[in-house]
């Protein structure tokens, strides 16, 4: 994704010469390019995201369009109280990257992993939230902030779904994407980890179960409609997200079914509950360990649908 990402922003630079790229001191074999082009369209600000963080809001009140650039958690639970009050808080245009979104720097451990971003990100004012799964969405999510005005948040996952965008897609920000159809459940999914769910989705197909899958690219904000519809619908919603239950996608989505008086027959949250990642391994691994792989979702969804409703007394 970070590629998709880089590629796209290294295009955009001729048409938008106010782009500046600040980097945490990493990234120069992805960026090689993109500086070589443009060198005075980045910085490298040293392994210090709170200074990147306030010199980026400063360079965007001065009219850039800046892009701050680091690994895990460093770029926003780091330095969240200069994205509070010197970006949000003065509505400065300047997106916040995050490489390594959920545990895709398995091997370096939970200080490395970007678990609860979403859930701290959404809840301040004025913050766009995008979380790509596909290679597609991740270049579609950087050109539409290219122009956007404002604080943004991208978080790029080190995997990616398969591609699923066929020739007529649009990339809408706020509004799911309807990757299958289906009638008896719902797997809504965010970042790479739809491909999980997409796997998930054949596992149940084999046993007869009908899944519509909705690629959530968009955090913040969220369209009703296309989980209105699975409420609807279909037998039940479930949300998938690396990342914590308490407050991320799945929290959102609940958030937006209650709010419109929805009522599906069946709701559930998978991802993190209550506890760090705090195993050493790659990212697949770390999926299985903590049952967010595509076995593990198949297995929880059908045990969600197959659990008898409670009968009125």
């Amino acid at each position: 994704m970070r590629d998709a990402f880089v590629k796209v922003l290294s295009e955009a630079v001729a048409a938008h010469p106010e782009i500046l790229l600040l980097s945490g001191d990493l990234g120069f074999g992805v960026f090689n390019d993109f500086i070589r082009q443009h060198p005075r369209n980045f910085l490298n600000v040293g392994v210090a995201e709170q200074n990147m963080s306030g010199l980026a809001a400063g360079l965007a009140l001065e009219g850039h369009t800046v892009f701050t650039y680091s690994i895990g958690n460093f770029p926003t639970l780091r330095c969240l109280e200069q994205i509070r009050n010197d970006i949000c808080y003065h509505q400065a245009n300047v997106k916040i990257v995050c490489v390594g979104g959920g545990m895709s720097y398995g091997p370096v451990g939970m200080s490395h992993h970007a678990t609860e971003d979403l859930s701290i990100l959404r809840s301040i004012p004025g913050m766009l939230v995008l979380a790509p799964c596909d290679l597609w969405e991740a270049a579609e999510a950087a050109r539409y902030l290219v122009s956007h005005r404002g604080p943004a948040y991208l978080r790029l996952d080190k995997s990616a779904a398969p591609q699923t965008a066929g020739p007529a897609a649009r990339f809408q920000v706020g509004t799911a994407r309807t990757v299958r159809e289906g009638t008896d459940v719902t797997l809504a999914a965010t970042g790479g980890i739809l491909g999980e769910a997409i796997k998930a989705a054949d596992l149940l197909a084999e046993k007869g179960l009908s899944s519509r899958i909705l690629s959530v690219h968009t955090i913040k904000p969220l369209d009703p409609q296309p989980f209105l519809a699975a409420a609807d619908q279909t037998g039940g919603v479930v949300t998938v997200e690396e990342h914590t239950v308490d407050g991320g996608l799945g929290g959102a989505i609940a958030e937006v079914l209650l709010e419109n008086g929805a009522h599906p027959r069946s709701f559930w949250r998978i991802g993190l509950r209550n506890t760090f990642s705090a195993v050493v391994g790659s990212q697949q691994h770390l999926r299985r360990v903590y049952s967010l792989d595509a076995s593990a979702i198949a297995a929880c969804v059908e045990a969600r649908l197959m659990k008898p409703k409670a009968v009125p007394a």
